[in-house]
Protein backbone atom coordinates (compact mmCIF):
# COMPACT_ATOMS: atom_id res chain seq x y z
CA UNK A 1 0.00 0.00 0.00
CA UNK A 2 2.07 2.98 -0.98
CA UNK A 3 1.46 6.24 1.11
CA UNK A 4 1.12 4.45 4.64
CA UNK A 5 3.30 5.06 7.29
CA UNK A 6 4.50 2.38 9.40
CA UNK A 7 5.53 4.71 12.42
CA UNK A 8 3.90 4.99 15.89
CA UNK A 9 1.39 8.30 16.46
CA UNK A 10 2.93 10.91 18.30
CA UNK A 11 1.58 11.99 21.49
CA UNK A 12 0.00 14.80 20.51
CA UNK A 13 -1.84 12.99 17.58
CA UNK A 14 -2.99 10.64 20.12
CA UNK A 15 -4.29 13.06 22.42
CA UNK A 16 -6.46 14.70 19.69
CA UNK A 17 -7.44 11.35 17.81
CA UNK A 18 -8.79 10.51 21.37
CA UNK A 19 -9.32 13.41 23.69
CA UNK A 20 -13.28 14.04 22.33
CA UNK A 21 -13.80 10.39 23.02
CA UNK A 22 -12.48 10.81 26.75
CA UNK A 23 -14.40 13.77 27.29
CA UNK A 24 -17.92 12.67 25.81
CA UNK A 25 -17.20 9.80 28.65
CA UNK A 26 -16.84 12.42 31.59
CA UNK A 27 -13.19 11.76 31.27
CA UNK A 28 -9.81 14.28 30.34
CA UNK A 29 -6.89 12.92 29.06
CA UNK A 30 -4.00 13.58 31.44
CA UNK A 31 -0.66 12.26 29.63
CA UNK A 32 0.00 10.13 27.01
CA UNK A 33 3.31 8.13 27.29
CA UNK A 34 4.79 6.57 24.03
CA UNK A 35 7.22 3.48 24.94
CA UNK A 36 8.90 2.48 21.43
CA UNK A 37 11.65 0.81 23.07
CA UNK A 38 9.12 -2.21 24.02
CA UNK A 39 8.31 -4.62 21.89
CA UNK A 40 5.60 -4.02 20.26
CA UNK A 41 5.47 -0.67 21.94
CA UNK A 42 3.02 0.55 24.34
CA UNK A 43 0.68 3.43 24.20
CA UNK A 44 -0.17 4.07 27.85
CA UNK A 45 -3.41 6.66 28.12
CA UNK A 46 -3.78 8.32 31.80
CA UNK A 47 -7.30 9.99 32.36
CA UNK A 48 -8.68 10.87 35.14
CA UNK A 49 -12.37 12.95 35.66
CA UNK A 50 -14.89 13.71 38.63
CA UNK A 51 -15.84 9.79 39.00
CA UNK A 52 -13.18 7.38 39.70
CA UNK A 53 -12.31 5.08 36.66
CA UNK A 54 -13.49 1.39 37.34
CA UNK A 55 -12.27 -1.59 35.13
CA UNK A 56 -16.27 -1.00 33.03
CA UNK A 57 -14.95 2.23 32.26
CA UNK A 58 -11.41 1.26 31.52
CA UNK A 59 -12.47 -1.62 29.14
CA UNK A 60 -15.17 0.89 27.29
CA UNK A 61 -12.09 3.71 26.97
CA UNK A 62 -9.79 1.32 25.76
CA UNK A 63 -11.99 -0.59 23.38
CA UNK A 64 -12.99 3.40 21.74
CA UNK A 65 -9.09 4.11 21.85
CA UNK A 66 -7.95 1.16 19.93
CA UNK A 67 -10.50 1.91 17.54
CA UNK A 68 -9.81 4.89 16.37
CA UNK A 69 -6.08 4.31 16.83
CA UNK A 70 -6.36 1.05 14.76
CA UNK A 71 -8.15 4.09 11.78
CA UNK A 72 -4.60 5.87 11.47
CA UNK A 73 -2.59 5.51 8.48
CA UNK A 74 -0.31 3.12 10.48
CA UNK A 75 0.23 -0.81 10.39
CA UNK A 76 2.48 -0.42 13.45
CA UNK A 77 1.61 -3.13 15.88
CA UNK A 78 1.21 -1.51 19.53
CA UNK A 79 -0.04 -2.82 23.09
CA UNK A 80 -2.49 0.11 24.27
CA UNK A 81 -3.30 0.70 28.33
CA UNK A 82 -5.86 2.81 29.68
CA UNK A 83 -4.93 3.89 33.62
CA UNK A 84 -5.74 6.36 36.02
CA UNK A 85 -2.84 8.72 37.12
CA UNK A 86 -2.34 6.41 40.25
CA UNK A 87 -2.12 7.26 43.92
CA UNK A 88 1.71 8.58 43.77
CA UNK A 89 0.91 11.63 41.63
CA UNK A 90 1.32 14.90 43.29
CA UNK A 91 -2.31 16.94 43.59
CA UNK A 92 -1.12 19.95 41.89
CA UNK A 93 -4.44 21.67 40.64
CA UNK A 94 -7.24 22.55 41.99
CA UNK A 95 -9.30 19.68 40.21
CA UNK A 96 -6.79 17.48 41.15
CA UNK A 97 -7.53 18.09 45.30
CA UNK A 98 -11.48 17.73 44.64
CA UNK A 99 -11.06 14.91 42.51
CA UNK A 100 -9.35 13.68 45.24
CA UNK A 101 -12.19 14.97 47.72
CA UNK A 102 -12.59 12.96 50.86
CA UNK A 103 -9.05 11.04 50.63
CA UNK A 104 -6.20 11.22 53.20
CA UNK A 105 -3.16 13.13 51.97
CA UNK A 106 0.24 14.39 53.07
CA UNK A 107 0.84 18.00 52.20
CA UNK A 108 4.10 19.68 52.54
CA UNK A 109 3.71 23.35 52.91
CA UNK A 110 5.16 26.80 52.05
CA UNK A 111 6.60 27.15 55.81
CA UNK A 112 8.18 23.87 55.82
CA UNK A 113 5.92 21.86 58.07
CA UNK A 114 3.98 18.80 57.18
CA UNK A 115 0.35 18.27 57.60
CA UNK A 116 -1.90 14.93 57.02
CA UNK A 117 -5.32 15.47 56.62
CA UNK A 118 -8.65 14.34 54.60
CA UNK A 119 -9.54 16.56 51.76
CA UNK A 120 -12.93 18.35 52.39
CA UNK A 121 -14.74 20.88 50.00
CA UNK A 122 -12.33 22.48 47.61
CA UNK A 123 -13.58 26.41 46.75
CA UNK A 124 -12.05 30.08 46.40
CA UNK A 125 -8.58 28.46 46.19
CA UNK A 126 -8.44 26.81 49.20
CA UNK A 127 -9.01 23.04 50.66
CA UNK A 128 -10.68 22.42 53.95
CA UNK A 129 -8.44 19.54 55.63
CA UNK A 130 -9.48 17.34 58.43
CA UNK A 131 -6.85 17.09 60.95
CA UNK A 132 -6.36 15.73 64.46
CA UNK A 133 -6.50 18.14 66.70
CA UNK A 134 -5.89 17.79 70.61
CA UNK A 135 -7.35 14.10 70.23
CA UNK A 136 -10.48 15.16 67.82
CA UNK A 137 -10.93 16.17 64.12
CA UNK A 138 -11.08 19.52 63.10
CA UNK A 139 -10.99 21.32 59.66
CA UNK A 140 -8.14 23.40 58.56
CA UNK A 141 -8.39 25.74 55.69
CA UNK A 142 -5.17 25.93 53.80
CA UNK A 143 -4.83 27.63 50.45
CA UNK A 144 -3.80 25.95 47.82
CA UNK A 145 -1.25 28.26 46.88
CA UNK A 146 0.63 27.73 50.17
CA UNK A 147 0.68 23.70 49.61
CA UNK A 148 4.27 22.82 48.45
CA UNK A 149 3.24 19.37 47.47
CA UNK A 150 0.27 16.91 48.43
CA UNK A 151 0.08 13.41 47.65
CA UNK A 152 -2.74 11.04 48.35
CA UNK A 153 -1.97 8.04 51.24
CA UNK A 154 -2.73 4.51 50.34
CA UNK A 155 -4.65 3.62 53.17
CA UNK A 156 -5.82 -0.24 54.74
CA UNK A 157 -8.42 0.67 56.81
CA UNK A 158 -11.47 2.57 56.70
CA UNK A 159 -11.72 6.35 57.90
CA UNK A 160 -13.73 6.87 61.04
CA UNK A 161 -17.19 8.28 60.12
CA UNK A 162 -16.98 11.70 62.05
CA UNK A 163 -13.72 12.31 59.94
CA UNK A 164 -15.84 11.51 56.11
CA UNK A 165 -18.17 13.86 57.78
CA UNK A 166 -16.72 16.62 58.49
CA UNK A 167 -14.83 16.64 54.91
CA UNK A 168 -18.25 16.04 53.19
CA UNK A 169 -17.41 12.52 52.06
CA UNK A 170 -19.71 10.61 54.47
CA UNK A 171 -21.42 7.77 52.89
CA UNK A 172 -18.58 7.60 49.70
CA UNK A 173 -15.97 5.14 49.39
CA UNK A 174 -12.89 7.50 50.55
CA UNK A 175 -10.59 4.94 51.24
CA UNK A 176 -11.67 2.97 47.84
Amino acid sequence: MAGRSTGLPTQKQVIELLDGEFVRAGYEIEDVLIDARTQPPRITVIADGDHPLDLDIVAELARSASALLDGLDSDAPYVLEVTSPGVDRPLTTEKHFRRAHGRKVDAELGDGTTVTGRLGQVSDGAVDLVVRDRGDWAVRRVPLDQIVKAVVQVEFSPPKPRELELAGAAGTEAGA
